[in-house]
């Protein structure tokens, strides 16, 4: 296995990748061209040392090419980067939450799907049945898209992430842990735990729990891209299916607060929670036992309407983080129906 190579070397085996093979020369002009103050004799180093790690090869006459090693390490690199920037991304995002779930106002965390106009009406449509089993309500905002966004019209609603900065704004750390595939029952009535009953249905169990490193958005998105989530039958059926949510921890000795803001968050939004206490450990060499962690999991609204508006084939392109947007900007599906008599767009 390769060492961890830093940024340049990932950017050198990205260019040998797009333009190979190619010799040292044209590499280090690309090189140049992209920002680097870089010598040759420093390419030709660095492309020897690529060949001995296996992830470069010679071709005889007109230089390097990636191996298939190369390309797997350049995979996992890319990975990486996105990673980083996901959890960059979220952490600014949940940082300029302002909602307060008691007063219902305030900006969230937006996850947007972006549709053509005829698709609208198939959209609503499913909101108001998600909306009818306990997931609901699921405010949205409706508005044309960009002059660079794909599709006629946006679609958006609160994402999951929305929760951690209304932790966050009063005080609460929560981290969040995990990308979750959830096996869920639309039934308002089951409790699972001794903590609280959990909130917009039942989580029968975690059928996958991902790392993400600290961030699971970006693994939410592959679960749907990838076709695991099964909103189809809880809609047709009224049975379990499966959906996707994130998990986080926070400090349990702010349990109660936790409780009551995420409870709080969901009445007004959507989606649905489930709450646990990590079980006590029995006998600590200490002679004590503690409870360091609560969890949270949370299938937020937006996960809710991407998953849906992706299995029913109304969109192909969605943002599962898209900015900041102001509660007062999502309305129920009822209050935009009234609003629009006519098509959003001409067809």
């Amino acid at each position: 296995m390769a060492p961890e190579l830093e940024r340049r070397t990932y950017d050198l085996l990205r260019l040998v990748d797009r333009h190979g093979p190619i010799g040292s020369i044209q590499l280090f002009e690309l090189m140049q061209l992209h920002g680097y103050d870089i010598k040759d004799r420093t390419i030709r180093l660095r492309l020897s040392e690529l060949d001995d790690l296996g992830l470069t090869e010679k071709v005889p006459g007109q230089g390097r090419q990636l191996t298939s090693k190369g390309r797997t390490e350049l995979e996992k690199g890319d990975v990486n980067t996105r990673l980083e920037q996901l959890r960059a991304r979220i952490a600014t995002l949940t940082s300029r939450v302002s909602y307060d779930p008691i007063d219902d106002s305030g900006a969230l965390v937006a996850s947007t799907a972006y549709l053509p106009a005829s698709n609208v009406d198939a959209a609503l449509d499913l909101i108001e049945r998600l909306e009818d089993l306990p997931l609901g309500p699921i405010p949205v905002s409706l508005a044309e898209s960009g002059e660079d966004d794909p599709g006629d019209v946006r679609l958006a609603t609160a994402s999951s992430i929305t929760l951690d900065g209304v932790l966050l704004a009063h005080g609460v750390d929560a981290n969040i842990s995990n990308a979750d595939l959830l096996e869920y029952e639309p039934s308002e009535t089951t409790s699972t735990n001794d903590v609280v009953p959990q909130q917009g249905g039942h989580i029968r169990r975690h059928i996958d729990v991902i790392n993400g490193e600290g961030s699971s958005i970006d693994v939410v998105s592959l679960l749907i891209e990838a076709g695991r989530t099964d909103v189809t039958t809880v809609l047709e059926t009224g049975e379990a299916g499966l959906l996707v949510g994130d998990s986080r921890e926070f400090p349990i000795n702010r349990f109660e607060e936790a409780r009551d803001l995420a409870v709080a968050t969901r009445r007004s939004l959507g989606g649905v929670l489930e709450f646990r206490r990590p079980r006590e450990q029995s006998h600590l060499p200490s002679g004590t036992s503690t409870w360091a962690f609560g969890s949270i999991t949370y299938i937020g609204p937006g996960e809710l309407l991407l998953t849906v508006l992706s299995e029913y084939g109304l969109t192909e392109e969605w943002e599962t983080l898209s900015g900041t947007i102001e509660r007062s900007k999502l309305e129920s599906v009822q209050s935009i129906r009234s609003a629009r008599p006519e098509p959003l767009l001409d067809d």
